[in-house]
């Protein structure tokens, strides 16, 4: 393939721009090489500005399940442009969607809007310090939780030291009520409570990791951080941004059956425009203003094109009984033939997947955390990206992202990207 164009785009957009790119991964830093600059999509694929097609493993980071520009949610859109882009008023659709929302999750009552899942997260934490009236949170190294201050930080030296600032810009005022642990380690949140008692507002976690690769919860992992919860008086976040309405209609709370006190979203509930959410019970919303104290707002907050393409979404997964079932066998087929061919190669690897949402790992040991994940073979991934990219499979440019599959994979797409591993070689 050629990248004549997108060489030149990139090149343009660098001068005024920010490293060419409006969100990093987007730079192809991790993998090497010129990002490639897409200009269409449609079911399965996207289309680039040299013309070269690729079937899509990524899907916009996840919000396209159905797929790119699916035709029902298309014309909802358009029928919903017609009639007003923004109005900075309350509409009928905002209170459509989230009484959807709301009578298919779990645990939740009521549901407020923001325009993504970096604004939900971190109105979530001011949220959880206002009910408990507690300034310290617990965070899991590897897990993303949008770039707000407080959630930009890594571990300190100590299992119960306080979190150092992890990008510049970041003080360490804000960074000393953020603690960390290794995810799945119980034993480390254990001793963050024991070492801060009465101090922790929340514990807030991706419950299927998605920024660090695909990394699962386990022994119980969940349900234990749910028993330390509320033995401490903490509240349990749940970032469901990736994992909300993509793992089931009623998310991780349904799959793993934990309940959770705050809960965030974003990707599939906009249908692929900017949008984020975050919802709770009455007891914890109610502290929310304009009702309650704890002031958060959003002029786009709850943008009719977005509440449109969102609810439109929700409806078309909710009308389809065997929706999950097809898009999780098309996923396990995916990670059983790719590690298959993995196999037969003898090349070490480790495949992660729960749903729709997989990745492999060039590793010989099992993933469970950021360490492990940071500990695979990343130049071989690299060489592995770029060897389907030119060969029209277009994954996450980087080994610490999640494979998000999309109910437009169909047999066709399957046999082509098998195919084209097929033909990886590694040296």
């Amino acid at each position: 393939m050629k990248y004549q164009r997108s060489s030149a785009l990139f090149d343009e957009a660098y001068k005024y721009i920010p490293g060419g790119v409006n969100s990093p991964v987007r730079a192809f830093k991790s993998v090497g090489g010129v990002p490639v600059f897409m200009k269409s999509a449609k079911g399965a694929y996207m289309t680039d500005a040299d013309d070269n097609e690729y079937i899509d493993y990524i899907n916009s980071w996840g919000p396209a399940i159905l797929g790119h520009t699916h035709p029902e949610v298309l014309e909802a859109l358009k029928k919903q442009a017609e009639k007003g882009f923004s109005f900075g008023t309350p509409t009928e659709l905002e209170t459509e969607i989230a009484k959807l929302i709301v009578e298919n999750v779990p645990n939740i009552d009521q549901i407020r809007m923001v325009s993504s899942g970096t604004e939900a997260c971190m109105s979530a934490i001011r949220l959880a310090r206002g009910f408990t009236k507690r300034d310290k949170f617990i965070k899991f190294e590897g897990c993303y939780h949008g770039h707000s201050d407080s959630f930009l930080i890594k571990a300190g030296s100590g299992m119960a030291t306080f979190g150092n600032p992890s990008s510049p810009g970041v003080t360490a005022g804000t960074a000393k009520d953020t603690l960390l642990a290794k995810y799945n380690d119980i034993g480390q949140v254990e001793d963050l409570f024991r070492h801060n008692q009465g101090e922790i507002a929340a514990v807030i976690i991706e419950p299927v990791a998605g920024n660090m690769g695909c990394v699962l919860p386990e022994n119980n992992f969940l349900q234990k951080l749910r028993k330390l919860c509320d033995e401490n008086g903490a509240l349990l976040i749940f970032d469901e941004v990736m994992t909300g309405f993509r793992l089931a209609f009623g998310g991780a709370q349904e799959v793993f059956g934990v309940k959770a006190d705050l809960v965030t979203f974003g990707k599939v509930i906009g249908g692929g425009l900017p949008v984020g959410a975050f919802a709770g019970r009455n007891e914890i919303m109610d502290h929310l203003a304009p009702k309650g104290a704890v002031y958060q707002a959003g002029t786009l907050s709850g943008n009719p094109l977005a509440m449109r393409a969102g609810l439109t979404t929700l409806q078309l997964i909710k009308s389809d009984e065997n929706f999950y079932k097809n898009i999780n066998k098309t996923a396990e087929t995916l990670d059983f033939e790719i590690g298959k061919i993995l196999n037969s190669k003898n090349i070490e690897h480790r495949i992660n997947r729960k749903g729709s949402m997989m990745s492999v790992f060039f590793h010989v040991n099992a993933v469970s955390n950021f360490e492990e994940a940071a500990n695979a073979n990343h130049a071989l991934f690299n060489n592995f990206f770029h060897q389907l990219l030119k060969n029209g499979i277009y994954l996450p440019p980087s080994g610490y992202e999640t494979w998000f599959i999309s109910n437009a994979i169909k047999e066709k797409e399957i046999d082509r990207t098998l195919e084209v591993i097929q033909q990886f070689e590694y040296s």
